[in-house]
């Protein structure tokens, strides 16, 4: 795809994933026989649900008709989530593993798998499992020494530790009172 063509269509598909409060996180067009394949990816911080895909995907359709943006060339529109293999680009994707396993390339050369714990605008507050009953250690390690990163599939994740189930206790208990706070007002 052209960059040309990259730019046309992330000016018209980027305001609808935009209003949906979702991130318009990669568009790829691939050749598919005598067609092409046309796929968008998007993301949020709370994940993104089926029903979402669907109803941007009539969006983006109608509006990729409307414009021609695709020319005259069959294509088939696929709008999805990432995958869990994708790589950890932007602190936006660190945030969203916060809590996960992750194995990170450094650019000292070595491969390191450890959990997120925490992260701020530098870098990474992790958790390397310890090896052959040794307890985990704590490492930090800033963005600048990563090369690349992908979150790791566990199938089975630890329960999420006190601290942070406590966390979403308290996020909770605050929509719970922005709710209870709306009906009020209605009342």
């Amino acid at each position: 795809m052209s960059t040309t063509q990259s730019e046309r269509l992330r000016g018209l598909l980027e305001p609808l994933v935009a209003a949906r409060d979702l991130d318009l996180e990669e568009i790829e067009v691939t050749p598919a026989g005598k067609s092409r394949v046309l796929r968008i990816v998007v993301d949020s911080d709370e994940g993104v649900q089926l029903d979402e895909c669907a109803e941007l995907s009539r969006e983006a359709s109608k509006v990729l008709d409307d414009t021609d943006a695709m020319g005259g060339a069959p294509y088939t529109l696929e709008v999805t989530s990432p995958g869990a293999d994708r790589p950890l680009t932007s602190p936006r994707h660190y945030r969203r593993a916060v809590g996960r396993l992750i194995k990170a390339r450094l650019h000292e050369g070595g491969d390191l798998v450890a959990r997120i714990i925490a992260m701020d605008d530098s870098g990474l507050d992790l958790e390397v499992p310890g090896v052959k009953g040794r307890k985990p250690t704590a490492r930090r390690v800033e963005f600048a020494e990563i090369a690349k990163a992908r979150v790791e599939l566990e199938f089975n994740p630890r329960p999420a530790r006190p601290a942070q189930r406590e966390q979403n206790d308290e996020i909770d208990k605050n929509d719970e009172n922005d709710e209870n706070d709306e009906n009020k007002e209605e009342a």
